[in-house]
């Protein structure tokens, strides 16, 4: 697949391929719009989900009042879904309160074969389920039974706690049914089946009567009347009144559950005048016992499954458990009651009789929740063992029976490490949190897995220990379309040149971006080279005798060959016509013999050199800019800006990174040739191009 991409931040155009099916690294230095690259893809396939074009996030700034510059992503129309590494990642989904990865028990444990054995054990189930989903009154009693036993609020030792909705209701009698002597005239409103709106507006207009004698409302003088309109509102307010008809409403429906005289005992109390006795709360607490206990053993019917048997013995005393005993609920004695009751057992019955069965798929459940939580503690971990951290996971399951990925350190006995996320140093939260978004991608399968520079940040073993987990395990990425962008070289080094018997073979190429044109440069196992091969090879090239003289220089500074041929190669190169040498502290000039055995020397590689012409050269500046504006290496093109510019002011910032950045020769043994890769940044070599036209 060619993906092209237009008008991207720092990217007017290019392109770059992904193989499907395998690992594409993308290697490039800092600044070429890795990052770019990848949030061009995202960005293009949500867009054609979302139908919204979020590549105009992505728009350059040197063109953002351009409208005729449009970003744009072609070629991978064929992806339909992306999952990507990046900071966001690690900030969204990783170092949850609970879990160290959001949803990990959907992620590490629950697959196909869970699913499938789960949905046996959901048909054997079913005709328990049925009856609780095909019976609309027994899910209206189950609300009911909850909304009565939240009535009662906080449990408290002896009657009913004060701020409950029972005591606000009924504590002074029923005042909706036995209106107070004197407001028999607003019955009507009371009474009526608006009467919470009436009571809150005749207080809401209370505060108007203070002020005149006339009807808020009507304005009919209302002076006689002032006492009994004020003490409509010491007897009532509308919380009071919503409490007591929602309470009334419930008991209402719940009565055809209640026995004869339990109903008629609760109708008593729920329109008593003079509010409850402590013996009528004592009643009224042990219905709630019953109902709260019916309601209890329907909840755990109604939920049963694999959880509720997991770790029982036998499943079939289990269900035997759950039979209700009608006797225990002299408050349900009604028919409707014992109806429910007796359908339920009767489902009960029916699944006692394939309780083998049941058992065997439990049994089967079991085992395979275990052997998938140890082999992905086992891989985790020994991940972890690897990269050298003093942490493992673990999968511990919560009270609804899930597991949750937990971190625990090797020196807190097992226990779990809270606050993970400011515990942990930055390096070590993106290694966990990259070895649990591959978890995470393989789970949800997309088109196309994105790394966004996934372990420059890590040293050389947790790199490997990283890429090994990643790309070789049985369960990795292997085998998945994965799009790793890095400008870190090493996991080319391990995978293409020193491991390429461990790793499937990833397709490798260098990217580079001048000016806004984005190119790659394939990468095959041949380019990996040491340094020192490197600066052989280019000596031996077509090269300059400038830039091979730099390769020498090089290649005797890295073998730390610094004798007479270096000294000479060295006084070239600074543009000294009478060539120095250094010893035991002391600057002298070079002897005739010294310099005759360094040609002879610098010969055996650049067999056309001579001191007096290769000084000669070097101290021509319009030869000297000829060659470097004639020069397409950029590797080269630089060490001939060094050349020129050596006196200069101007070169200082430039000469800072030749120094302390762009010696990467010195930092890795394995590299790729600068003569073939543009490994230095276009800026830099803008800045030199930018001296030389002043010269």
């Amino acid at each position: 697949m060619e993906v092209e991409i237009f008008n991207c931040n720092n990217i007017d155009n290019g392109s770059v391929s992904i193989s499907e099916g395998f690992l594409n690294i993308k290697y490039a230095i800092n600044g070429t719009g890795k990052s770019t690259i990848s949030k061009a893809i995202l960005k293009s396939v949500s867009s054609r989900v979302s139908g919204n074009n979020e590549l105009l996030e992505l728009k350059p700034f040197k063109a953002i009042s351009d409208e005729d510059v449009i970003p744009a992503v072609n070629g991978c129309e064929a992806i339909s879904s992306v999952r990507v590494f990046d900071e966001s990642y690690i900030n969204d989904f990783t170092y949850q309160p609970d879990e160290l990865l959001k949803g990990s028990f959907d992620i590490l444990i629950r697959d196909e074969n869970y699913d499938s054995v789960m949905a046996e054990i959901e048909v054997l189930v079913s005709q328990i389920k049925s009856h609780f989903n095909d019976d609309q009154d027994i899910e209206a009693l189950i609300g009911d039974f909850n909304e009565l036993s939240s009535s009662f609020g906080k449990p408290i030792k002896k009657g009913v706690h004060g701020s409950s909705v029972i005591a606000k209701a009924l504590k002074g009698g029923n005042k909706v049914t036995n209106i107070p002597e004197g407001l028999e005239a607003y019955q009507e409103f009371i009474q009526g089946g608006n009467n919470v709106k009436w009571v809150k507006w005749q207080l809401d207009g209370g505060q108007f009567i203070e002020e005149t004698d006339s009807c808020p409302y009507c304005v009919s003088d209302v002076k006689e009347a002032k006492e009994t309109i004020k003490r409509v509102s010491e007897v009532y307010d509308s919380k009071s009144i919503q409490n007591l008809n929602k309470l009334v409403q419930i008991f209402q429906r719940l009565e055809k559950y209640f026995s004869t005289q339990s109903k008629e005992i609760i109708s008593e109390f729920v329109s008593s005048v003079d509010g409850y006795t402590e013996e009528q709360v004592g009643y009224l607490l042990e219905v709630k016992d019953q109902i709260d206990r019916l309601n209890e053993r329907f909840k755990q019917l109604k939920n049963i499954g694999f959880f509720t048997f997991k770790d029982v013995d036998k499943v079939i005393d289990e269900l035997r458990k759950y039979t209700i005993d009608s006797n225990l609920y002299s408050h349900l004695q009604s028919e409707e009651s014992l109806d429910k009751i007796t359908k339920v057992n009767g489902s009960i019955d029916e699944l006692i009789d394939k309780a083998g069965q049941l058992q065997g798929r439990i049994a089967v459940q079991n085992r395979y929740i275990e052997r998938v939580v140890q082999d992905n503690k086992t891989n985790i971990n020994t991940f972890l063992r690897n990269a050298g951290y003093k942490y493992t996971v673990d999968l511990i399951e919560d009270d609804t029976g899930k597991h949750r990925l937990k971190l625990i350190h090797s020196d807190l006995d097992s226990e779990e490490v809270l606050g993970v996320r400011n515990v942990l140093s930055y390096g070590e939260r993106n290694a966990f949190a990259l070895v649990l978004f591959m978890f995470d991608a393989l789970k949800a399968s997309p088109d196309l897995i994105v790394l966004d520079d996934p372990i420059s940040s890590f040293d050389k073993n947790k790199k490997y220990a990283i890429i090994e987990m990643l790309f070789r395990k049985e369960r990795s990425f292997r085998g998945e379309t994965v799009l790793l962008l890095s400008h870190d070289f090493e996991p080319i080094v391990d995978m293409l040149y020193h491991h390429s018997d461990r790793f499937e073979k990833p397709h490798a190429s260098f990217l580079q971006n001048n000016n806004g044109q984005l190119s790659e440069v394939k990468i095959e196992k041949s380019d990996v080279m040491t340094f020192v091969d490197i600066n052989s090879l280019n000596i031996t090239s077509d090269a300059s005798l400038v830039a091979k003289l730099v390769y020498l220089r090089r290649n005797y500074e890295i073998l730390n060959s610094k004798g007479v041929a270096y000294q000479l190669v060295s006084n070239i190169l600074h543009r000294r016509q009478v060539p120095l040498t250094y010893g035991d502290g002391i600057e002298r000039e070079m002897t005739p013999d010294e310099i005759s055995e360094a040609e002879t020397e610098i010969k055996v590689h650049v067999s056309d050199f001579d001191y007096s012409d290769a000084i000669q050269l070097i101290l021509n500046n319009t030869a000297m800019i000829e060659l470097y504006q004639s020069c397409e290496n950029s590797y080269e093109k630089l060490h001939i800006y060094r050349i020129i510019s050596e006196d200069a002011d101007h070169a200082d910032v430039i000469l800072k990174f030749i120094n302390q950045v762009f010696h990467i020769e010195n930092d890795y043994i394995y590299q790729l040739n600068p003569a073939k890769y543009q490994t230095v940044p276009q800026y830099v070599i803008d800045e030199c191009d930018q001296y030389v036209a002043t010269l």
